[in-house]
């Protein structure tokens, strides 16, 4: 009673195909194959670009940008 028969599912099918059509049903079809096939690039790409850039960027130290800009000193005060 849990499952279902081979013919309960031909029936279903039938049903499907009779309310979508053949030709909407294959469009489906290749559309959602399309979709599953550029999924997979993009992960496949996803993962390239992850393991190229996986090296951390160089950390800038005190000295180097102290030697870019000149330093401005300002005072804070504290709105009354």
């Amino acid at each position: 009673m849990g499952s279902f028969s081979i013919w309960h599912w031909l029936i279903v099918l039938l049903i499907v195909v009779m309310v979508f059509g053949t030709k909407k049903l294959r469009n489906m079809g290749s559309d959602l194959g399309g979709a599953v096939k550029g999924f997979k690039d993009g992960m496949k790409d996803g993962s390239a670009t992850d393991a190229a850039g996986a090296t951390p960027p160089a950390q800038v130290t005190a000295n180097a940008a102290a030697a870019d800009k000149p330093t401005i000193d300002v005072e804070a005060r504290q709105k009354s």
